[in-house]
């Protein structure tokens, strides 16, 4: 991505409330046009880092800037620039959706020549358009949703701070709502949290995973990939092809002796076929010498499978549950040999 303007800057933020540590010098800066998600369990810290961008509540110490505006000296300057939709949607539900844009675009001082203009721009923008006259009370939650969005937008932020925009919503609901945050996302810098797995995948540019009020990775999907995995790893599956192919035994000897592997584990063993997981060094694909170890020895190579790391893994490693990690990757690439054997 082409390096642009600064949006928003944090520096050792740090919230403590009492003996309780909500936020530790917390550090990350994000570029004008990014859309970039703020990752981590329940109580990470995610939901106090928006608010104080967002001028709702003071740090501790530390500091942070949004469009080079201080939120704690030039708090005014930085709500200006800034729509905030925080968790649960601030809508006065006995009004109708256009008069309650109005009423938010007159808060937001956006000029009385431009209010009409202003509502039916971001009622489009937001699919509200035919809701206009609708009360809010009568509408679901995937719309008032969308009022909620339109109201952090009526005065054209340059800087969108989202709070679990898709929390309680359906499947269907989920996927409009990310596909209008990566609309909005053309035009604005957007900063939204989740603790939902696929919405950072579907929608940003860049994580920054937060756990126990500390920041413990900062990157995209690829980069966090590469930080966590250490190992390459392969579940490979041989059958002989007659009497004189080698054994379960030699073959593993075999797998270990090529270069780049690291350690064999036997998965299975039959007299039709044995399934290994094999590990290599991080970066090094041992695919071509496991055909050519097959060639060799008169066996038949029915698969030679790398390991892939979800988000989910990714995840659960940056936030410490590296111990579950490894069984369940160790039980995938046991249930991949036993679906080939059952194929």
């Amino acid at each position: 991505m082409t390096e642009s303007a600064v949006s928003v800057e944090v520096h050792g933020l740090t919230k403590l409330y009492g003996d309780v540590k909500a936020l530790v010098d917390v550090d990350f800066t994000v570029h004008a046009g990014e859309i970039v998600g703020l990752l981590g369990p329940n109580g990470a810290g995610k939901t106090t880092t928006m608010k104080i961008l967002t001028g709702f509540l003071g740090a501790t110490r530390g500091s942070a800037k949004v469009c080079g505006f201080d939120v704690a000296e030039n708090s005014m300057e930085v709500r200006r620039r800034v729509g905030y939709l925080p968790e649960t949607v601030p809508l006065y539900e006995d009004m109708v959706v256009y008069d309650y844009l109005k009423f938010v675009a007159n808060m937001r001082q956006v000029p009385s020549g431009e209010v009409h203009s202003r509502i039916k721009e971001t009622a489009d923008v937001c699919g509200l358009s035919h809701m206009a006259g609708r009360f809010i009370r009568e509408m679901s939650k995937g719309y008032r949703q969308r009022v909620g969005l339109a109201q952090a937008l009526i005065h054209k932020p340059e800087v969108v701070i989202l709070d679990e925009p898709t929390s309680g919503l359906d499947p269907n609901q989920i996927i409009e709502i990310r596909d209008l945050i990566k609309e909005i996302g053309r035009e604005k810098t957007i900063i939204f949290s989740t603790h939902i797995l696929q919405e950072v995948a579907a929608v940003c540019d860049r994580i920054i995973v937060i756990k126990g009020g500390s920041k413990v990775a900062d990157g995209t999907v690829a980069e966090l990939d590469r930080r966590v995995r250490s190992e390459e790893r392969y579940t490979v599956t041989l059958a002989p092809t007659g009497s004189e192919s080698p054994s379960g035994d030699v073959v593993r000897e075999k797998l270990a002796a090529l270069g780049g592997v690291e350690h064999v584990d036997l998965l299975s063993s039959s007299a039709a076929e044995f399934a290994f997981l094999v590990r290599s060094g991080r970066g090094v694909d041992i695919r071509h010498d496991v055909f050519q170890l097959a060639t060799d020895n008169g066996l038949a190579l029915l698969g030679s499978e790398r390991a892939r790391l979800t988000l989910e893994d990714i995840f659960r490693s940056l936030t410490g549950d590296a111990d579950k990690l490894e069984a369940d990757l160790r039980g995938r690439a046991s249930a991949s040999s036993s679906a080939e054997e059952a194929a």
